[in-house]
């Protein structure tokens, strides 16, 4: 029985070319090559609970926007509901799905670029019901989104709204900033003109440009000024693979893949850890 047991350790052993102990084996394949993306792309993938999250914020709007329409003034401003795009009434994850099938473990750009025209970007849960709900009761929605992929950028953004068939899916309501960020000067615009019930965004940036900090403790302390708002005013949703919380982190809102920036994502992970 020894004999046969032994010949068998070193049959598998010998077909799957094993060497040292199993102490030694765990050890290389815990310093092996890691892509720093796998578990916030796996989350975004298979959770359900990263789906009950938009649910649950497209419920509280619509809450807001029923309690809006119940309280309507017919002589004040039109009511009208603002949101950014991209993992806010829109899914990403093919594009996130091909960096991690490529070992890329950083946003890239110019694969974001030739991702967006093939228009497989998918409704987030939820919202096109929310879309549907608000144009139903007379609501305008305006789409703030900020992209840049040349002379087709605003075409581009516009193919996703009308593939989805979402409402308001016209050049008065869809605005795309190509040179910059800062969403408030649009909205401020658009508010002039309009009560805007809630805003939607998967990034702080998407409601002040006062987060747009390169200070994490900085933009958590912003933030913490203004709890009050999410939840009614501001409706966030979740986004642990790219957005300006990055920024804070980096300087940079799409740093570049290099082993410096590994060190540094690694240290941000460690700013809160057990000592024994």
């Amino acid at each position: 029985m020894r004999t046969t047991t032994l010949a068998l350790i070193l049959t598998v052993c010998g077909l799957s070319g094993c060497t040292g102990s199993t102490q030694e084996q765990s050890e290389a394949v815990a310093t092996g090559p890691q892509n720093s993306l796998l578990y916030a792309v796996a989350w975004k993938q298979t959770a359900a609970e990263y789906r009950a999250l938009y649910y649950q914020g497209f419920n509280l709007a619509k809450m807001h926007v029923e309690a809006a329409i119940a309280n309507r003034n017919p002589t004040g401003k039109p009511l009208a509901v603002i949101s950014d795009l991209d993992d806010t009434l829109l899914l990403t994850l093919d594009y996130w799905g091909h960096l991690v099938s490529q070992d890329r473990d950083f946003f890239d750009d110019a694969i974001w670029d030739r991702w967006i025209p093939d228009n497989t970007v998918t409704a987030s849960p939820g919202a096109t019901e929310f879309l549907r709900f608000c144009a139903d009761n007379g609501i305008e929605v305006f789409y703030v989104t900020n992209r840049d992929q040349g002379e087709a950028t605003y075409q581009n953004a516009m193919a996703h709204l009308v593939s989805l068939e979402f409402p308001y899916a016209d050049e008065d309501h869809l605005f795309v900033l190509r040179e910059t960020s800062n969403k408030q000067a649009v909205q401020e615009g658009i508010m002039e003109d309009y009560d805007a019930i809630v805003l939607l965004g998967d990034n702080l940036n998407d409601f002040s440009r006062k987060y747009y900090s390169t200070d994490v403790d900085e933009r958590r302390e912003l933030m913490e000024q203004d709890r009050k708002a999410f939840g009614r005013r501001n409706i966030i949703f979740p986004n642990p693979t790219n957005g300006h919380w990055l920024r804070a982190i980096f300087g940079d809102s799409e740093p570049p893949p290099s082993a410096q920036n590994r060190q540094t994502l690694k240290e941000a992970a460690m700013r809160s850890r057990w000592n024994p």
